[in-house]
């Protein structure tokens, strides 16, 4: 990852968005969208590869049974019983899981005509795919409001959310390495923030 305005010629910039459970990454990468801009889900992607990617479904069973599959299809319910309170099925499972999502992202970036194209990723600096993008920006939201949205969301208690953000990297640590931060508290507009960054990156190699 480069430092603000560092990049050299590009055919094209590839920029992450990134931060916590709840944070609202996902609507920041739809505003992108409704700008023209082509954004990769990571985390959507991810399920499906794990579906229908064969040499990664492979892998899966071999660590994790045959019956982790269920008539070709993976048994959600199951995996999560078996990663839940185990750190160490949860990190084979990334470690499976998370190349395969990233040379996905990377054909898929290769195929994008844009200025720049954005991935929406949770874990980007947790699985070392910022090392393939060339920005990443950072969505920013107080704890609280986080666990709020996340329960609400998900239909899961506290406890659940704060177990999950507790795999994640510290949000104020996560922030630090971002090359932008949106914060979106409900009390600053999301929109102008976005389109403040999109035409940063626009001035960039023009």
């Amino acid at each position: 990852m480069h430092s603000a305005f560092s990049v050299k010629h590009l055919a094209l910039i590839k920029v992450g968005i990134t931060g916590g459970i709840g944070s609202g990454k996902s609507t920041v990468a739809k505003v992108f969208e409704v700008l023209g801009i082509p954004v990769f889900y990571a985390d959507v992607r991810a399920k499906i590869l794990m579906d229908e990617n064969e040499e990664l479904k492979e892998k899966i069973k071999e660590n994790f049974g045959k019956d982790i599959y269920a008539y070709g299809k993976l048994d959600k319910k199951h995996l999560s019983t078996i990663i839940f309170n185990d750190p160490k099925k949860l990190a084979l499972l990334n470690s499976l899981v998370h190349p395969a999502t990233i040379k996905d992202a990377n054909d898929w970036m290769q195929q994008q005509t844009t200025h720049y194209a954005v991935k929406e990723a949770a874990l980007i600096f947790e699985s070392g795919s910022q090392q393939y993008l060339d920005y990443v920006i950072g969505v920013y939201a107080p704890a609280t409001i986080r666990i709020q949205r996340a329960m609400k969301r998900d239909n899961v208690t506290a406890e659940e959310v704060k177990s999950r953000m507790n795999k994640q990297i510290e949000e104020s640590i996560k922030m630090k390495l971002c090359d932008f931060v949106v914060t979106n508290d409900e009390q600053e507009l999301l929109i102008p923030q976005v389109l403040k960054i999109h035409e940063e990156l626009l001035m960039i190699n023009v």
